[in-house]
């Protein structure tokens, strides 16, 4: 009974660690894309400039939105993602990969926020939490979690091929595969909130500007 409170309990330290190790990543990238913003050169930073201000004009009138095709390309975007994070989990190499796309993904969200505030000053807050909210922080939770579980089953993996340990493989792989279904999910749920939901927010936010 000891023993088994002590796996437990050892268990839970293991997770606390990864799930430690990957938030310091997230934030390592999210830090790093709103540092990047203020690196650009004269040239990088007005094509930046312009293509933020024609984004939220475009979004003002909702010029060139087509519902339909935008809620294809985020669903296609966002399932693709976990489709490649949770088929590296497979792979006892995608590792280093898997940690690479949760950083990039840190980054991407930390250059966006940093590149609207950049624009707008002040407004820019409420413009980056317009564009940001609550998709994209939505799949940055969901990126995390199935980051978790493709680093937990990749090193099973590697610890049931190569160091040969008793691990139930078969359970392990069940329950990787609900995540999947959870990944598809939530990416189904995020991509509706950025087609119907986003739109009308960052409308809300170019009244102000």
């Amino acid at each position: 009974m000891n023993e088994t409170k002590i796996v437990k309990r050892d268990n839970v330290q293991k997770q606390k660690k990864i799930y430690l190790f990957l938030g310091i990543l997230l934030i390592v990238g999210i830090i790093l894309g709103i540092s990047y913003v203020f690196v650009l050169n004269e040239v990088d930073t007005v094509l930046l400039t312009d293509e933020i201000t024609r984004f939220f004009t475009q979004m003002k009138s909702m010029e060139h939105f087509s519902y339909g095709s935008s809620f294809i390309n985020s669903i296609l975007s966002n399932v693709l993602y976990v489709f490649t994070v949770w088929l590296l989990g497979i792979s006892v190499i995608g590792l280093p990969i898997i940690l690479f796309l949760l950083m990039m993904k840190g980054f991407i969200f930390g250059f966006s926020i940093s590149s609207i505030i950049k624009v707008y000053h002040f407004k820019g807050i409420l413009g980056s939490l317009s564009y940001i909210f609550p998709h994209q922080l939505l799949f940055l939770i969901i990126s995390l979690l199935l980051v978790y579980y493709a680093t937990s089953f990749s090193t099973k993996l590697f610890s049931y091929l190569f160091l040969k340990k008793n691990i139930k493989l078969k359970e392990a792989m069940h329950k990787y595969i609900k995540i999947l279904l959870i990944g598809v999910l939530g990416s189904f749920v995020a991509s509706c909130f950025e087609v119907f939901l986003s739109p009308f927010l960052i409308q809300l936010f170019t009244k102000m500007i």
